[in-house]
């Protein structure tokens, strides 16, 4: 598909992905330089969500490899199908050489091929998601520098294989450990923060538009406050902003109540001490008259804060 920038941003928009201009531009970019997208932030702030949104702009496949402590070559890249292989070797032992039976045995047929491989050998453009690389250790770190240099690996058995379409290639990472400049040097970088209010509410709008505009504008600016002035063990993310919005539209809520607020704010919070913070007497009316404020600027009035006893 033919690419401009503003294709791209109302594409994405499209798909679900509410998309400001820096964004869609470092996007855009990484695209066009064909290098891979390595995206920073916070759990919870749609990092993962953009290699999927692009999968779905480009109508293609999302090719995934979940980093953790420990992942090593094998369960990344490639491994051989050893049952296989056994089961070659008694069938051939008695017919040929042990020459030739090795040679046989590393065959792409014994392949099992892991994410990175699958994506350098699809015969179409995929896209590459290597979620989380902040959990792997340096050599691995190391091991990417060839995949994402030149978009290649190397197979001791059967040589270098190249990609046939070039992926397009996002990293994320949450930002526990500092990455090492080889990897950053192949990126092209990206930062995302948590939305601000006015964003998150046309977020809430679009995935969840049967709450109205007045409460989604409320659990935005209700979520924006808790971010901004409580110290949570765990922030709530986007995500969570979304669950909360269903949960209140499940029990009919059309504000933000301290009752509705109560029943439904472990949708948000998933520690008990953050939740009991944020359920403080004082805290709580300071983020509903916050939440009320922001309601009243989208509906034009303020809304009712009686308590609810209906739902």
């Amino acid at each position: 598909m033919e690419l401009s920038l503003n294709h791209l941003k109302r594409s994405m928009e499209r798909e679900g992905y509410v998309s400001e201009d820096d964004l869609a531009v470092t996007v855009f970019l990484a695209l066009t330089l064909k290098k891979p997208l390595l995206v920073e932030g916070a759990p919870g702030v749609g990092k993962t969500e953009i290699a999927k949104v692009l999968g779905r702009v480009f109508r293609t496949e999302v090719i995934r490899l979940q980093c953790y402590e420990g992942l090593d070559e094998n369960k990344a890249l490639y491994e051989w199908n050893y049952q296989r292989q056994l089961l070659k070797i008694q069938i051939l032992k008695d017919q040929c050489s042990q020459k030739d039976i090795e040679k046989d045995l590393f065959d792409e047929e014994y392949l099992l091929e892991r994410p990175l491989l699958k994506a350098i050998r699809s015969s179409k453009r995929v896209v590459l998601l290597i979620d989380e690389v902040d959990k792997v250790d340096e050599p691995f770190e190391a091991f990417l520098f060839e995949l994402l240099s030149d978009f290649q690996v190397s197979i001791p058995e059967l040589g270098t294989l190249t990609a046939r379409e070039i992926p397009i290639v996002v990293l994320t990472s949450n930002g526990d450990r500092e990455l090492s400049d080889g990897l950053k040097r192949r990126c092209v970088y990206l930062y995302i923060d948590y939305p601000d209010i006015e964003k998150e509410a046309k977020i809430l709008q679009m995935k969840v538009p049967e709450a109205g505009e007045r409460l989604n504008r409320e659990i935005a600016a209700a979520v924006g406050y808790i971010r901004a002035n409580l110290d949570l063990r765990k922030q709530p993310s986007i995500a969570e902003s979304l669950d909360w919005a269903r949960a209140l539209v499940a029990l009919h809520a059309d504000a933000l109540t301290a009752d509705n607020m109560a029943r439904t704010v472990n949708l948000l919070l998933k520690n008990r001490d953050d939740r009991m913070q944020v359920l403080d007497g004082r805290v709580l009316q300071d983020i509903l008259r916050h939440a009320s404020g922001a309601g009243a600027e989208e509906g034009g009035r303020p809304a009712c804060r009686c308590r609810n006893h209906g739902h």
